[in-house]
């Protein structure tokens, strides 16, 4: 899928109204992305949930309750980032998204990080981490470090409400966060 936005706000217009993929005939609302247009940290998810999709926004349940306090952890407050989902439709029962799914909406998640161009993105989860690093890899063996991919850092954590079924990913998750908040502080490079 080749697309270029002049815009977020264009780009948003333009996935509000998609029919890619079957999701749009279930979904309440497109969960396009939200915070801030030129943050130096991308978070991107799995695609978003019942809360999200009747709200319209990325990460506004239980999850997103963590998401705010690990966001504490390394100095940031959710307006301080941009959130947003490799699906922008709600999967039927919160399912895993599909690869057909995925290959349908790419292109407004890699459009929303040519358009916001990140320092880093933290990749939330396995779906979003395989997507973003092209990778089989899990994230249990890829988080804790930070990867070159193009022109981004991707720092590969653990998904927040994972940390709620699984509190021992909990301490991973701070662990993580504060090491993010570390090398925005030191302006990290990596090799």
């Amino acid at each position: 899928m080749d697309m270029a936005a002049e815009s977020l706000e264009a780009l948003q217009e333009e996935a509000s109204c998609c029919r890619r993929c079957p999701l749009w005939e279930g979904r309440t609302n497109v969960v396009f992305g939200d915070g801030d247009a030129h943050a130096r940290v991308m978070l991107v998810g799995e695609a978003p949930g019942k809360n999200e999709d009747l709200q319209g926004l990325p990460f506004v349940g239980a999850a997103g309750k963590n998401l705010e306090s690990l966001l504490q952890l390394a100095g940031l407050t959710r307006q301080d980032v941009y959130i947003a989902n490799v699906l922008k439709c709600r999967p039927p029962g919160n399912r895993n998204p599909q690869a057909d799914e995925i290959l349908q909406c790419s292109g407004y998640l890699h459009e929303q990080a040519r358009l916001v161009m990140p320092e880093f993105i933290l990749t939330l989860g396995n779906f979003a981490t395989k997507h973003i690093m092209k990778t089989d890899v899990g994230i249990t063996r890829l988080r804790g470090s930070v990867h070159q991919v193009g022109r981004f850092k991707v720092l590969p954590v653990f998904h927040p409400a994972a940390a709620l079924y699984d509190r021992s990913k909990q301490q991973a998750l701070e662990d993580d966060f504060r090491m993010l908040g570390k090398m925005l502080d030191e302006q990290v490079t990596v090799s």
